[in-house]
């Protein structure tokens, strides 16, 4: 109660004069019992308010609940489509991969061909040294061939 709701109940009820005798009115009450309907009805509005906001929790649990099975199913798909997806990524490579392998082995093999001619080629006169230098052992040693 305020001190202007106190000092309400000592102010004269009637005209100055002779004094009249009675209860002051009862401001606060007089404002409660006229707020008091108002006040019910916001009462039922906060309790449909109240029950709103529930139905809303559940729906957005149940939103919740759906959106993490469907991500989980996501999941199990991707993990399934991921070697192949792999695979897939590394073609282009691996194909890259085996075109280069089979230049070196080609140039490789090139390569392998002229030692094999220069050996061929020059086995002839490798052989003619080693008898020359085999009789020149053997006569150096007194051996006859």
């Amino acid at each position: 109660m305020s001190l202007r709701d106190f000092l309400e109940r000592f102010r004269p009820t009637g005209t100055p004069g002779a004094a009249v005798t009675g209860v002051p009115p009862d401001r606060a009450a007089e404002r409660a019992a006229e707020l008091a309907p108002a006040l019910a009805r916001l009462t039922a509005v906060q309790q449909e308010a109240a029950r709103i906001r529930a139905a809303g929790r559940e729906a957005a649990e149940t939103i919740r609940r759906d959106a993490g099975r469907e991500a989980e199913g996501i999941v199990v798909a991707a993990r399934e489509q991921a070697p192949e997806v792999r695979r897939q990524a590394a073609e282009p490579a691996v194909r890259d991969a085996l075109r280069k392998a089979e230049a070196v082995r080609a140039a490789s093999d090139g390569t392998a061909d002229a030692v094999r001619e220069r050996g061929r080629a020059g086995l002839p006169s490798l052989v003619d040294d080693a008898v020359a230098q085999a009789l020149r052992c053997a006569t150096e040693t007194g051996a006859a061939p």
